[in-house]
């Protein structure tokens, strides 16, 4: 699908140069002389590099057309996560580089949304929040102001967020998965 090079956004997939790019940053220039245009810094999802490049506002480029599809996560091994669609209960692995650190969020018939280009995944993404649940951390301290003091707590994922002074080991909280920050508890 044809865009204006104006509509550019972060995130978005691009077909350019016969590869697919992901935009990591744009920035919209108007200069006083001349005509405006689009900064795009891009990295190629096959290659692992990136790109900075610049598009007229008059210009179009071609936006990745993606395929996503709901899986449940099954299980992992020592180098693909597998997925299974739950109405054909076909199964897809998908290697651990494109998942990243989302991996450690995986819980058992978790639904996450696939992204398929060609009939290849390219990237997951998990629901806004999750449950985990609170494997250690520090003791409160009295005193400390509770509006803005937070202590460090590990998941029984083995990720490590900031939590409230009021949480305790063994606590089930819900945690933002775009930002891996504490939301509430159980």
């Amino acid at each position: 699908m044809k865009i204006n090079a104006g509509e550019i956004r972060v995130g978005m997939l691009l077909e350019y140069k016969s590869d697919l790019w992901q935009v990591l940053k744009t920035q919209h220039v108007k200069p006083g002389k001349g005509g405006a245009f689009a900064q795009v810094e891009m990295k190629s999802l096959e290659k692992n590099t990136k790109l900075n490049e610049r598009f007229r506002s008059s210009e179009t480029v071609e936006k990745a057309s993606l395929e996503e599809t709901k899986f449940n996560y099954l299980y992992e091994d020592e180098n693909n996560y597998f997925f299974m669609e739950p109405k054909t209960f076909e199964q897809v692995e998908i290697k651990k580089e494109i998942v990243g650190e989302q991996g450690k969020l995986l819980t058992e018939n978790l639904e996450v949304t696939v992204s398929f280009y060609n009939e290849n995944p390219i990237s997951i993404e998990l629901p806004n929040q999750v449950k985990c649940k609170i494997e250690t951390t520090d003791v409160a301290l009295k005193g400390q102001t509770v509006s803005s003091s937070y202590k460090p707590a590990t998941l029984d994922n083995g990720l490590s967020i900031q939590v409230p002074p009021f949480i305790d080991s063994g606590d089930e909280v819900i945690v933002d998965t775009r930002t891996l920050e504490y939301i509430k508890k159980i």
